[in-house]
């Protein structure tokens, strides 16, 4: 039998391993951009090098699931820690030589994209494997933690350490990583996850995962309407940063605007498993689309950068509740053999949803006024806020039963 959460070495260092991994990695998506107005005064540059970054992740989505359900789970993360581990050491070498050159930066962060795509189908396949199933909505719920708290970390130490110099964030993410790989080396995985079924071509099997997710009801509601708010959301948080901007909240207040919705996203993350076992899963999700709906369209009533703050927290606070509800089932009806696909097919369709939204929101913000643009947002989420409350799937979504209490780690 596993033991709790707080005494699960497995899983504990999975989760220290990949809180370093996404320390590093948030550090130097700040610092790469930073890095590139430096040298080259350039934001199509910065642009280019991040958008390198999300075209990777988003190319290597499909594969990665197919290859997570192929190959040994545990070497494909071990080899993505220690593939970037090298990719931050090359940079790190070429500042000490001041050989540092556009391409190189380019390559590095490609390499950075795929890997962190590749990683995750992993590791998403694996949680059912080192914990018990009661257990899985916390452990899904302190990932989402994680997730945050790497970014809000990330993002705040790569600024403040490539202020003391540009190789200093690359130096912590070659460490972040390599400290990463060395625990995950130390990791024990059940022989049924070990050595993962090898099937026909990888062609075959991204289908199969496909055919998986579209044929399964439950999990096409569900990926579908959260690929519908994801997209309108990004879209209205463009749309509020813009609008706050164009009302003269200063540089600063916008800052805290961002900070707030991490922290909401943290705090959130670390009430998930307690709201997950104490409210119905259709509550838990329809509660999320309604909250937007109602909180989106006040911010054209906001003048304040510290207020449309708190608007931003709370708007934060309820997603990871419904995203352990919605994973852990997804997780637990997947066979284990194509759990690897279901995060590679969900991971593309959540992020192509995530990078049109600014697009979406940029668009509106040229053809419409401000407040009109949050509208239209807003509208949209109401849209799919309808779908999700008189859908028959969600409603009848099924309670994980006996799932573990909320555990301090």
């Amino acid at each position: 039998m596993q033991p709790p959460l707080s005494r699960n070495r497995n899983y504990q260092l999975l989760w220290g391993s990949s809180m370093l991994s996404a320390f590093g990695f948030n550090g130097v998506m700040i610092a790469f951009p930073l890095l590139m107005l430096a040298t080259t005064g350039s934001a199509a540059t910065s642009g280019i090098v991040l958008g390198t970054i999300a075209a990777t992740q988003l190319a290597a989505g499909l594969p990665a699931g197919a290859l997570a359900d192929r190959w040994n789970r545990k070497y494909i993360m071990l080899a993505c820690e220690a593939t970037q581990t090298v990719a931050a050491a090359s940079l790190v070498v070429a500042f000490m030589r001041h050989t540092v050159t556009i391409p190189h930066v380019i390559v590095v962060a490609g390499v950075m994209g795929a890997c962190t795509a590749l990683f995750g189908p992993s590791e998403d396949a694996l949680l059912p494997n080192l914990v018990q199933k009661r257990q899985v909505p916390t452990a899904v719920a302190m990932n989402s933690a994680r997730t945050s708290l790497g970014h809000l970390s990330g993002t705040a130490a790569g600024g403040f350490l490539f202020a003391f110099g540009r190789a200093v964030p690359f130096v912590a993410d070659m460490v972040s990583h390599a400290i990463a790989c060395v625990a995950l080396a130390f990791l024990r995985i059940p022989a049924t996850s070990a050595r993962p079924t090898r099937a026909g071509s990888l062609h075959r099997e991204i289908f199969d995962g496909l055919r998986w997710v579209w044929q399964h009801r439950l999990i096409r509601v569900t990926t579908l309407c959260a690929a519908v708010l994801n997209l309108f959301f990004s879209a209205s948080y463009l749309v509020i940063i813009v609008l706050a901007q164009r009302r003269g909240i200063p540089s600063g207040e916008i800052g805290v605007m961002a900070a707030m919705l991490g922290a909401g996203g943290v705090t959130g993350s670390l009430l998930a498993s307690y709201l997950h076992s104490r409210i119905s899963p259709f509550l838990s999700i329809v509660s999320v689309f309604w909250v937007l709906a109602a909180l989106i369209p006040t911010a054209i009533f906001i003048h304040s950068g510290y207020l449309m703050g708190a608007l931003f927290f709370g708007i934060a606070l309820l997603p990871p509740t419904a995203n352990t509800t919605i994973q852990a089932r997804q997780l637990l009806i997947t066979p284990d053999h194509l759990r690897g696909r279901l995060s590679g097919v969900l991971g593309l369709i959540l992020g192509v949803a995530a990078a049109v939204g600014p697009v979406l929101g940029g668009i509106l913000m040229q053809l419409l006024p401000s407040t009109e643009a949050v509208l239209v947002c807003a509208a949209g989420i109401i849209a799919i806020t309808v779908v999700v409350t008189a859908s028959p799937t969600l409603r009848r979504f099924p309670r994980l039963e006996n799932a573990e209490a909320p555990v301090a780690m």
